[in-house]
């Protein structure tokens, strides 16, 4: 089977593709870090290759599909891990952070469904899973316009999933909380536990062996936010506060996050 994974570098990407690595999988990982890249390839044995990869481009996406069908075979799982986030005030948010989380998490996604999606369905099978976020179902304060982006993967992958019924090809979306990661990095986890990457990364290896279409991690996520669903909305809103972290509060004050925002105020990391 060949797994190939976005942002796979760093954080979560990297532990998905050593978890793929290590279930027998051969993996591409794909990152704007070509080096870096290269360098998680290395440490996870000679089934792992680093290619160059900007979601953000066309060009660039496609020659990465194209580069791993010609390496390593077909992609039978493509993993839509690169993400960004910009932490804080709506008003404060700079345009610059705003434009590359649209960019990378959800014009990104769609760039990839749109490329790899069609070879699928053209073999009459593949996989698509995409690392979102319970931002797709919540919106915390603070993350607006990244709540915006995953509500915006959610809804489209939903389309999409109905198009390609029948066709083979699973769609997958996997909503963890907050995880342990440069891109968290200050912020604070509400109600539920921080998650580690290994968390993600055996929620994507569990959805690679069994599709199914939403994944919230922890899985109570899911069900506890149904339940919010039908309640009035004074209650609603009361129950949510209680949940849902406040990341305005959070970062408040603090220069945790200074160094990986002021790159998203320079370039798109992933």
């Amino acid at each position: 089977m060949v797994i190939a994974v976005t942002g796979g570098a760093r954080g979560i990407g990297a532990a998905i593709a050593a978890r793929a690595a290590a279930d027998g999988a051969v993996v591409a990982i794909g990152d704007r870090d070509a080096k870096a890249a290269d360098e998680t390839a290395a440490r996870l044995g000679a089934n792992a290759r680093g290619y160059a990869l900007d979601v953000t481009d066309e060009a660039s996406f496609a020659a990465f599909l194209e580069a791993v069908g010609t390496d390593l075979g077909p992609v039978d799982v493509l993993v839509n891990n690169a993400g960004v986030m910009w932490v804080g005030p709506f008003d404060q948010e700079p345009s610059s952070a705003s434009e590359a989380m649209v960019a990378v998490n959800l014009l990104g996604v769609i760039r990839g469904v749109r490329l790899a999606a069609p070879a699928m369905r053209a073999r009459g099978a593949g996989q698509i899973v995409t690392v979102a976020s319970a931002a797709s179902k919540v919106a915390p304060p603070g993350e607006s316009t990244y709540a915006a982006t995953k509500h915006g993967v959610l809804g489209y992958l939903t389309g999409v999933r109905e198009e390609l019924r029948g066709s083979g090809v699973a769609i997958s979306v996997i909503m963890p909380g907050v995880v342990d990661t440069e891109l968290a990095a200050g912020t604070t986890t509400g109600a539920a536990k921080l998650l580690s990457p290994d968390d993600v990364a055996t929620a994507v290896a569990d959805v690679i062996a069994q599709p199914r279409f939403l994944v919230t991690v922890p899985g109570y996520v899911g069900p506890l936010v149904a339940f919010t669903g039908v309640l009035p909305q004074p209650l609603r809103d009361v129950v949510l506060r209680a949940l849902v972290p406040d990341q305005v509060a959070a970062v408040k004050g603090s220069t945790t996050r200074d160094r990986y925002e002021d790159s998203l105020r320079k370039d798109r990391p992933q």
